[in-house]
């Protein structure tokens, strides 16, 4: 329940009688309407209201809930001097407020009061509730200062014999409100017969003061509803972090000396990467600078080690820097768009033609296993290749390939979604507009390497415990 479900919770209860109790002292609403109607008879013999409409009898099948039995159910007519519309713009309106100026001309909107401009005269001089006819339907509010209403306004002067905050109230808790409300315009004669539930003035005046006892905790409420609601949004990518910050600190899962060390796996990538470079399936590339002390973000496991992304890889390369030429079918051509989700999808791809995929396939070659990057624009969401299906690569998205019976795919994914990559992502990610994270900056991209084994155990960790922290939410 959010504070505008408690508040409607709030004026439900107080006009069905629920929210203070009822006492015989204070008479019944029949004596009440009898007053109204001496009222109304005084004011039309002295020439200050005009003949009451006369209205049909309130029928058992209008009443939509049952009251106390001192209560009465009358329509808003009877219990008003007079309801009207409000009329054209004053021919002196101005838009501010001037020393000539100072009477506040009021429609039916809801920002700044109502007030859009200002007026030498009021043609309203009495308090009255106002209610939006149009825009921002139902929505009223008790004017105690004189004032001008415009077009689209209804302006009801309520009788001196009743508590006009309580009418007020009764009124916003009865009216269908909102821009979105299945009546398109509210008029005089449409709010004229609606049904008012009236208790005895003095039990108004005690309704009243209840409400506006427990507004202030309604606001409370709001404030602290607002700051849950917010939380629980962030809740899940926040636990992820978190998640993932653990995982990639060694805090997730135990280290077990029967994996061996990282250094030894670091050693192995190399003399593997060594021997595919003599053979020519791969590639030489530049020796990276070691890492600093300064440069290491926070202590990981004995048996880990930190080590620059490029250090593990095979290849590491975008797609083509050239628009190619865009055909109606054939292989899709990715580009950031299509993996920005977190995971490929190929419904909204463009195509090139196999002569030109084949091309381009012989620098850039995703396959089943690699990751692929997304570099320009929105930069740092890491991907998996997780089909045969060929295609190829738009220079926004890099291409990780390695060995991956010596690194699990699925612990750099989450490596690079944590804190410490996507830091460095943000930091190193450069120009204005369609921002760019250059290969240099990706291939210098520090990050904790565990041994294999626990690379997967981590992995099934993570995913044990994120759909985890979705269903609390849920819950």
């Amino acid at each position: 329940m959010n504070a505008q479900d408690l508040k409607n919770s709030i004026l439900q209860l107080a006009i069905q009688g629920k929210l203070v109790e009822q006492r015989e002292e204070e008479g019944t609403a029949g004596e009440l309407i009898e007053k109204i109607q001496a009222e109304r008879k005084q004011l039309f013999k002295e020439g200050k209201i005009k003949k009451q409409k006369k209205l049909p009898e309130i029928k058992e099948d209008e009443i939509p809930f049952d009251i106390p039995e001192s209560w009465e159910w009358v329509r808003l007519i009877d219990l008003s001097l007079f309801i009207k519309a409000g009329g054209d713009k004053p021919k002196d309106f101005l838009k501010s407020k001037t020393e000539t100026h100072t009477v506040p001309v009021i429609a039916n909107g809801i920002q700044n009061d109502g007030i859009i401009g200002y007026t030498k005269e009021a043609t309203i001089e009495e308090s009255c509730i106002t209610v939006s006819g149009r825009g921002t339907i139902g929505f009223s509010c008790l004017r105690t200062e004189p004032f001008t209403p415009v077009v689209r306004l209804l302006v009801i002067n309520i009788s001196d014999q009743l508590d006009n905050k309580y009418v007020q109230n009764v009124l916003t808790a009865l009216l269908e409100k909102g821009v979105g409300t299945s009546i398109k315009q509210l008029t005089v004669p449409m709010i004229e017969p609606k049904l008012i539930p009236l208790p005895p003035l003095e039990e108004q005046k005690r309704i009243v003061a209840k409400i506006e006892e427990l507004m202030p905790y309604v606001e409370q409420y709001d404030k602290a509803y607002t700051e849950v609601e917010e939380l629980n949004k962030k809740f899940p990518e926040d636990m992820q972090k978190s998640i993932l910050q653990y995982a990639i600190q060694g805090k997730l899962v135990e280290q077990r000396e029967e994996d061996g060390t990282a250094e030894d796996l670091y050693k192995q990538i190399q003399e593997e990467k060594k021997k595919l470079i003599k053979e020519g399936k791969i590639k030489k590339t530049k020796v990276l600078p070691e890492i600093t002390e300064d440069e290491i973000p926070f202590d990981i496991p004995e048996n880990w080690k930190w080590v620059r992304l490029g250090e593990l890889l095979y290849k590491l390369t975008d797609g083509t820097h050239s628009t190619p030429k865009y055909t109606a079918t054939g292989v899709p051509f990715i580009s950031v768009k299509d993996i920005s989700s977190g995971k490929m999808d190929f419904s909204n791809t463009k195509f090139i033609s196999q002569e030109e995929h084949e091309s381009l396939y012989k620098r850039c070659d995703p396959e089943r296993d690699d990751i692929l990057l997304t570099k320009v624009g929105t930069t740092g969401i890491p991907v998996i290749v997780d089909t045969d299906k060929e295609f190829s690569l738009f220079v926004s998205v890099a291409l990780l390939k390695f060995n991956t019976e010596l690194i699990y795919n699925k612990y750099f994914m989450y490596v690079i979604k944590a804190p410490v990559v996507q830091i460095q992502a943000r930091e190193n990610t450069r120009g204005v507009g369609n921002k760019n994270w250059v290969m240099r900056d990706i291939a210098n991209t520090i990050l904790p390497l565990p041994p294999l084994g626990e690379q997967k155990r981590i992995v099934e960790k993570i995913e044990e415990m994120l759909p985890q922290t979705k269903q609390l939410v849920k819950e």
